[in-house]
């Protein structure tokens, strides 16, 4: 048996960008990324503290240090520019593996970057 469990966050990030004509997705800074141990590509659900939203998408790796956080395609409808995030991704595992694992968290500034 597995169980799904945090594996990264990005906790409190502001949205910079909504891209409604965009094919899907989020668009997230490579720094940030790399900090979280997130992966172009991979899975991620996403609260808005500012809505009460919450749904899944995938990530494509932003500019580097650019603190790019942006919705794409149907998900820009679920946020504004400003608006406060948190993109989380979980791993599945066994229950012997979850006891010892740590997810990576990260709180980063107002501006999206890292402290």
């Amino acid at each position: 048996m597995t169980i799904e469990v945090l594996k990264s966050k990005i906790h409190c990030a502001t949205v910079t960008e909504a891209n409604l004509h965009y094919m899907g997705s989020i668009t997230i800074d490579e720094a940030l990324m790399e900090a979280a141990g997130l992966f172009a590509g991979e899975r991620v659900y996403i609260v808005n503290n500012m809505n009460g939203e919450r749904f899944d998408t995938y990530i494509i790796k932003g500019p580097r240090d650019s603190g790019c956080i942006c919705l794409n395609g149907a998900a820009a409808r679920k946020v504004q520019v400003g608006d406060v995030v948190i993109i989380m991704a979980y791993a599945q595992m066994t229950p012997e593996e979850a006891q010892t694992f740590q997810p990576k968290v990260i709180f980063p500034t107002t501006d999206n970057k890292l402290v």
